[in-house]
């Protein structure tokens, strides 16, 4: 194989030495400065993005946190309101209670006298009738 060459040989790389010249501050070095931001830009949006992530994982912790904090309050309160209730439902069953047994014991002293009564009155009307019934059967006035 043979090569020849000529001044056109010579001449074609004279002009893709100058292109280089020439297009490297023109053109090379600006499109490697861009291709260097966009991987600078790339690199620092995927940091904060990771930084992002974490500062979220760290907000829900302490939300998560916060909100245990929250049902546990919630917990202390509905025991505390239960216990206030079953209180305050003991008190209102003993004075029902209370004023039941004094219903029942007005009921009795009532039911009492008026037994006393009625015996008071049934030993008049016995002692009548039996007086009607002695003066029916002796005949006569037993005053």
């Amino acid at each position: 194989m043979t090569f020849d060459f000529d001044l056109s040989f010579v001449l074609q790389m004279l002009v893709f030495a100058s292109l280089i010249v020439v297009l490297r501050p023109l053109l090379f070095d600006p499109v490697l400065r861009v291709f260097e931001e966009r991987e600078k830009r790339t690199d620092g949006a995927r940091q904060s993005a990771r930084q992002m992530q974490e500062e979220a994982g760290a907000l829900l912790s302490r939300y998560e946190q916060e909100l245990a904090k929250v049902h546990e309050v919630a917990r202390q309160e509905r025991d505390r309101s239960r216990g206030e209730t079953a209180r305050m439902e003991a008190e209102l069953l003993a004075q029902a209670r209370q004023s039941a047994n004094e219903i029942v014991e007005q009921g009795r002293q009532r039911i009492d006298r008026e037994r006393r009564q009625i015996q008071f009155g049934l030993g008049q009307e016995s002692e009548r009738l039996a007086r009607t019934v002695a003066e029916a059967v002796l005949g006569r006035s037993l005053h």
